[in-house]
């Protein structure tokens, strides 16, 4: 086991990086953690930038949210450790999502209901 203790800054760091793939600004958004259902901003998330790319783990259980890393061919984005992550109409720069927030799911599809 390694005696190294990494420190990380909050998701405000990752406001650059993650400005390059978002028109808006991502840590202002309000996310779920998958895996312990922990509601909370972006900003607050714990951002390690030691490696090749950014991840960004849950303040609540430390599971990874979010991982990042500019490659030669383009930008790899795994947000698999979000269950969603919701902008106010504030953040949107669309005109016409002035109305209740959006929260866009990132588990897939919404399910239907059945008739």
């Amino acid at each position: 086991m390694s005696s190294y203790t990494y420190d990380y800054v909050d998701g405000n760091a990752a406001a650059g990086e993650l400005s390059r793939i978002f028109a808006t600004d991502v840590t202002a958004a309000e996310g779920q953690c998958a895996h312990c259902g922990a509601i909370k901003r972006f900003a607050e998330a714990h951002l390690y930038m030691d490696g090749p790319g950014v991840v960004a783990r849950c303040a609540v259980c430390e599971n990874v949210l979010l991982r990042l890393a500019n490659v030669r061919q383009g930008v790899f984005l795994d947000m698999r450790g979000m269950t969603y992550l919701m902008f106010g109409a504030g953040e949107a720069n669309d005109v016409r999502a002035r109305g209740p927030k959006r929260k866009f799911r990132l588990d897939g599809p919404p399910k239907r209901r059945s008739t």
